[in-house]
């Protein structure tokens, strides 16, 4: 069974910290002008200016002052680890093509630690990320939410070990599968894929249920039993959509089926903004950072996610790394900025809302007391493309500061965590 986001893995370090003086913005509340955050044993504590907060005598202190304070930031949609950068086809592990329903196949048995995008999470201000498959599939298996350092395995970073199911609408599954003859070879096929799994899935649950009523033994089938809990609200459909038609098919199942629906790119999602928010229904936008390299991008614009914004959609930003690199999420997010998206807005997409896309709001994307310790000390405002980030801390513990004399950013590393 998946982990309960309120678990606590090794990762969680002993001691208190102190971050004082600095501008601190919550985002949950009013923005603090020299403000306290305190962290004790990997859990926020408090959150407040000076006088409401006192620091214990045996804290560690960091003067944040003339500084920003903000949560870590929320990868909502990437491969970091998944597909490890300069490791060529050895460490591609995005998409396991050879059926076109993978919901068995769960991203977090392929996750490299060690790759070297997760520094680069670290030196955009990134403490966690939800890693999910990739789209050559109509289904393509199961994400992984974790934090972007500090275990001596993946297991130690995760924050729950699944929270969505990754499934593909588009040009990407008619081109893997119609090379090879396959169904799906049209958009048609991609929805009939999904449909008949989800009515197997279906099938499936009544049979369990029956025989768990009478105490019979039942054969149990990974594929099926991960739709299910898809079906019952447990996992998020996550699903891979550019063109409105092929939004419209993603409501349209959601409909049918009842799932939670999470729209992954939305490039054309300004089409049917009105309809996604009357409906509720979430959209992680981007890779922002990418020429129109398809047919189905061809009406990709930055602009979008202001308006699918304003009709009331709640959004979240994304990579899509190593699409794009992950260290660019905020620079996509002062883009949006630029374009018409408001400020809190865009702080918002990439901090509370990814978090409570996928059930993680009781974990991560605020700084208020109870949450994980994840937060970084900005040298100004983050959506200042200047700005960077001077100190990243996850769950109470430093693990990356920027050394200016030196000017290069500096990650704690292996040996220096566990001494090997």
């Amino acid at each position: 069974m998946p982990t309960s986001p309120d678990d606590r893995r090794p990762l969680r370090h002993r001691g208190t910290l102190a971050v004082v003086g600095g501008r601190v913005v919550p985002v949950v509340g009013e923005p603090v002008e020299g403000g306290t955050v305190l962290v004790v044993d990997g859990r926020i504590t408090a959150v407040g200016a000076a006088d409401e907060v006192a620091v214990p005598a045996d804290a560690e202190v960091v003067d944040a002052t003339g500084r920003w304070v903000l949560p870590g930031f929320v990868e909502a949609h990437g491969h970091v680890g998944l597909h490890e950068e300069g490791e060529g086809v050895a460490g591609n592990d995005t998409n396991e093509m050879t059926r076109v329903n993978a919901a068995a196949v769960r991203a977090i048995d392929a996750v490299n630690v060690d790759d070297e995008g997760f520094r680069d999470a670290l030196a955009g201000g990134i403490t966690s990320v939800v890693v999910k498959p990739g789209s050559g599939n109509p289904i393509g298996g199961q994400s992984v939410a974790m934090k972007t350092w500090g275990g001596r395995t993946v297991d130690e970073q995760v924050i729950r070990d699944a929270v969505s199911v990754k499934s593909a609408l588009g040009e990407n599954p008619k081109r893997v599968w119609g090379e090879r003859k396959q169904t799906p070879q049209t958009r048609l096929g991609t929805a009939a894929v999904i449909r008949e799994a989800f009515v197997a899935a279906q099938h499936y649950r009544d049979k369990r249920d029956a025989a768990a009523a009478k105490d019979e033994p039942f054969a149990r089938d990974l594929t099926l039993e991960t739709l299910v809990r898809v079906l019952d609200g447990e996992l998020v459909w996550d699903q891979h959509t550019h063109r409105h038609d092929d939004i419209a098919t993603a409501l349209r199942l959601a409909d049918e089926f009842g799932y939670r629906l999470v729209v992954n790119h939305g490039t054309e999602g300004h089409k049917l903004a009105d309809v996604l928010a009357e409906r509720d229904v979430p959209v992680v936008f981007g890779p922002m950072f990418t020429s129109r390299s398809k047919v189905e991008l061809r009406d990709r614009g930055i602009e979008h996610l202001a308006a699918i914004a304003a009709a009331g959609v709640r959004i979240a930003i994304t990579t899509d790394h190593p699409v794009v690199p992950i260290n660019f999420l905020v620079h996509q997010a002062t883009l949006a900025v630029k374009e018409g998206l408001p400020p809190t807005t865009a702080i918002e997409a990439l901090t509370v809302n990814p978090a409570s896309f996928f059930g993680l709001e009781g974990r991560i994307g605020a700084l208020a007391p109870g949450l994980d310790g994840d937060l970084v000390v900005w040298s100004g405002d983050p959506l200042d493309v200047t700005s960077r980030a001077e100190r990243v801390v996850i769950e109470g513990r430093t693990v990356y500061t920027w050394d200016a004399a030196a000017g290069r950013g500096v990650v704690v590393e292996r040996s220096e965590r566990f001494g090997r």
